[in-house]
This record gives structure tokens, sequence and C-alpha cells, in this order.
């Protein structure tokens, strides 16, 4: 795998950006096969807590392999996919060894409906799938088409080759979407417009806004009928939903910056350090303080 340069955000949260440079004819993605050196950048070592601008598909083919996604561990056997989007926090395993196919792309390598078709930026699907013994052989076959394109830049001029690249990359990729949205979990999330317009308003306002009568009002539901919503989807409460996002925010925050406790406190809705540690606490069994000493 590539080493590639970190650049610092106005927030100090460091992201490692996709090296088109690197890749075979500049072009937005790579492929191919993983490895011991899988890291993204020389000064992130491969058990610590970093982020990517680009999207990564792995495909194993050995397991298990443990790896961290937004602070939630994933069991990966032979056969499975993690697909970790642009903006997650994830982190190797230290004992894991990684073997496989790795598919790296930039998401305006691609047409803007292919985005939208492939799901591209909906974070609640789960980055981990396990695909059928049809799918896997499907996805395989796909990925290796993929890779031979990827490879060949003597056959086509680079405006065709390119063209190639992406239509192939479409086909990967919307085999990866419905492979996502088929799972009993997602389907039964994506069906509940009422849970979807819920989900989105929180990720817009989650920093300002904990109030699960302020999201009913806002959305023109009763609480009723969103706490009904968000059981069904989720199998938690609204509350429940809203301060996950709240702690995962604050866990980047703590992972990826050298904010004071109580700037990042503020950061996520709660001006007062010491009433957003015990809600810290309270929901991870750690202070803010011994969660980032973990990390460092």
């Amino acid at each position: 795998m590539a080493v590639i340069r970190g650049e610092a955000e106005g927030d100090g949260i460091r992201t490692f950006p996709f090296p088109a440079e690197l890749a075979v004819g500049g072009v937005g993605m790579q492929i191919g096969p993983m490895g011991a050196e899988r890291r993204w950048h020389a000064d992130a070592p491969l058990h610590r807590v970093h982020r990517i601008d680009f999207h990564v598909v792995m495909l194993f083919t050995d397991g298990p392999v443990q790896h961290m996604i937004d602070f939630a561990e994933y069991r990966a056997d032979a056969g499975d996919l993690l697909w970790i989007r642009p903006g997650q926090v994830h982190r190797f395993s230290r004992e894991s060894v990684y073997r496989g196919t790795v598919l790296t792309m930039q998401p305006g390598f691609l047409p803007r409906a292919t985005v939208e078709a492939a799901g591209l930026y909906r974070y609640d699907l789960p980055p981990l799938l396990h695909p059928g013994p049809a799918q896997l052989t499907a996805l395989r076959s796909a990925l290796d088409q993929l890779r031979r394109e990827y490879e060949d830049t003597a056959t086509l001029p680079l405006s065709l080759h390119t063209a190639v690249l992406r239509h192939t990359l479409t086909a990967c990729l919307l085999r990866l979407a419905h492979l996502a949205a088929s799972s009993a979990e997602t389907s039964q999330r994506h069906a509940d417009s009422t849970f979807t317009r819920f989900r989105d308003a929180v990720e817009q306002v989650f920093a300002t806004n904990h109030s699960v009568s302020a999201y009913a009002d806002a959305l023109g539901y009763s609480r009723r009928t969103l706490v009904r919503a968000v059981r069904a989807a989720t199998g938690e409460t609204p509350k429940g939903f809203i301060d996950k996002r709240v702690v995962l925010e604050a866990k980047r925050l703590l992972a990826h910056t050298d904010l004071p406790i109580g700037r990042v406190g503020a950061a996520v809705g709660f001006p007062d350090a010491a009433n957003f540690s015990k809600f810290f606490q309270l929901h991870t069994g750690q202070t803010p303080v011994a969660f980032r000493a973990e990390l460092r």
C-alpha cells in the first residue's frame, strides 16, 4: 500500500488524502493486493487511529481480521468485505494478517449518478459485508476485471483507459451497493422514511441539539411516532441514537486533536466541561482524559 502524506484541517484533525499522483496513469483509483505494508502514511502507525478522505474496500482471502472503524470493532473472515468511507476513523490490528484485494477511490472520480446509485455517502450502511457464494464469485470476478483494466495502460489512450476504468468500477460498486442494501438490517432501515428523516436531521445538528422533542417538532412528528420509528429501525430510543452520534464525534475529536477537554465538550453541545465529562463517562465507561491517553 502506498505511503501518503497527511494534511491538517482547520479543526486540527489530520486527514490522509488519496495520492492520485501515485496511481497508474494518475487516475482517481488504485487496486492491488493487500500485504504487510498497508499504512496510508509513514507517520501513522498501523495500530493508531487515522482518517482518510477517500473510499477503501477490502476483500479478504484470509481471516479472521479485527479492524476498528469509528471506534467499533469488526471481525472479517475470508470472503468478507470492509467498506471504509471518507471521514471515518479506523485502525489496523496489530495481530491480524491482512490478505486479499484492496480498492481505493476518490468519490470525485465517478459521475454523480453513480455516487448516488452506489450509496457512496450512506454512512448508515454497515461497513462489514458478508456476500453469499454467488455474490462473492461475482464480486471477485468484477474486481479481477477492474484490476486488469487498471494495470493495462498500453492498450488504450489515457482518456479511454480512464473511461473504461470508470465504467468497470461502477459495475463493482453497484454490486457492493446491492449487497449492502439487501441485508435485512439495512432494508428495514431504508423502508422507514420517518427514521431516515430523523437520522439526516441528527447528522446535521447533533452538535447543538440533543432534544428528542425538538427533533420531533422540527420534523412534524409526535414524540411517540418518532420513538416507534427509531426503535423499529435501530432497536434503540431516539435519545440513545442522538447520544451515540454525540459520543462518536467526541471520540473523533479526542483522538485526532489536541483541543482541551472543555473545547471538545463545547464542540458537541456541552458548554460545561464537567457535564461533558459525566456524559462521556456514562456512555463509554471512561473519562475523556483516560480515553485520549489510551490512544497516545
